[in-house]
């Protein structure tokens, strides 16, 4: 019964319904603020919502490719913070992770929600630190650590990124709509390289490959006119890396769409509206949720003609029990001119349900 009201609770918190959350003076994300480093790969707790979102693709030894999501995610509630009792929710944190297996030809994935605290669940804010139980994901210079033990699956693994953070938006601050409100920090590290381990059926097996990490905190991050969003990560063969995105409007054209494509020496520039086209080519239903998702797209990218394949189609990822969300979270493959090019990561939400997030 307790798990259940915490989880009733956080639904209405994400819905935005919570009078105590509403009241709350949040932390604004504001243009012109730099970001600084080490610091800025830590924790914001002033801030509403958070994530450390980290993806990529693995190889095992007889060449057998998979896909991974491992995401942290941390709200500041707006609940009990004149309460010093250690069980007033004021902070939250809540995890995916997922392995995208081809030979399963679905997702397996687990979620965890908790409040910080009690040693269970916590997060640095000096550094890369996140942790709920025997989950974490932990930073030491310019490796991460992401451990995860799932019902079904785990991995540890090191991801070691080659130079400095990818500033997205204009130097870190990413708008989501016309207005300066919806906007947050945002930075990626792309062309993480990555070894480690993964166990899927009890059987261990090393990997290498290569990952995505997003790190992105918020006050005001969905425009009310939102339905959801599409985004990507791509590392490219050529060093090189691409993050797009458009916000979804409830009905009509997006909303808003930006992308920050990286050189392979570190040079980036950002692209915004027409430059950046999103275009559905093939759409799939979920047999479990009836929610039909596009899980193949034409991609405009300035003057670039790409195409996005999805690894397989049931990437559908169900969070219900904690974010209060389904999403399709999946591994792709990026073709230009009918040659693949790279891979990456594909994010679908707002295709059932419009997404509720501060």
């Amino acid at each position: 019964m307790q798990r259940r009201q915490f989880q009733i609770a956080l639904a209405a918190l994400l819905a935005g319904r919570s009078a105590s959350s509403m009241a709350t003076e949040f932390a604004p994300v504001l243009p012109g603020r730099r970001l600084v480093f080490p610091a800025d790969h830590g924790a914001h707790p002033l801030f509403r919502t958070e994530w450390w979102y980290v993806t990529g693709w693995l190889s095992t030894p007889d060449g057998a490719a998979m896909g991974f999501q491992c995401t942290f995610f941390r709200v500041r509630s707006g609940i009990g913070e004149d309460n010093a009792s250690a069980f007033a929710p004021r902070q939250l944190l809540m995890a995916h992770a997922a392995i995208a297996d081809p030979k399963l030809g679905r997702l397996r994935h687990d979620q965890r929600v908790a409040r910080v605290g009690f040693g269970r669940a916590g997060f640095a804010t000096e550094r890369t630190g996140v942790w709920l139980g025997d989950w974490r994901l932990e930073q030491d210079g310019d490796t991460y650590r992401a451990v995860v033990q799932a019902k079904d699956f785990s991995y540890a693994l090191a991801l070691l990124a080659p130079g400095p953070p990818l500033l997205n938006g204009v130097a870190g601050f990413s708008a989501k709509a016309p207005d300066a409100v919806h906007a947050s920090h945002y930075y990626s590290r792309a062309q993480l390289a990555v070894r480690g381990s993964v166990t899927l059926a009890r059987r261990q097996s090393p990997v290498t490959g290569r990952a995505w990490l997003d790190h992105e905190w918020s006050s005001a991050l969905m425009p009310a006119q939102a339905q959801g969003w599409d985004w990507l990560g791509l590392n490219l063969d050529d060093g090189s890396a691409l993050m797009a995105f458009r916000m979804r409007g409830l009905q009509g054209p997006p909303i808003w769409s930006a992308a920050t494509l990286s050189a392979a020496t570190g040079q980036a520039r950002g692209l915004l509206g027409d430059e950046v086209l999103f275009e559905p080519l093939r759409h799939w239903t979920s047999p479990r949720t009836a929610i039909r998702y596009p899980v193949q797209w034409a991609l405009r990218i300035g003057s670039r003609r790409l195409q996005l394949l999805a690894l397989f189609d049931d990437q559908e990822l169900d969070s219900r029990l904690s974010t209060g969300a389904v999403y399709w979270e999946g591994a792709v493959r990026v073709l230009e001119g009918g040659s693949e090019i790279g891979r990456g990561y594909l994010e679908l939400t707002g295709y059932g349900e419009k997404i509720q997030l501060g």
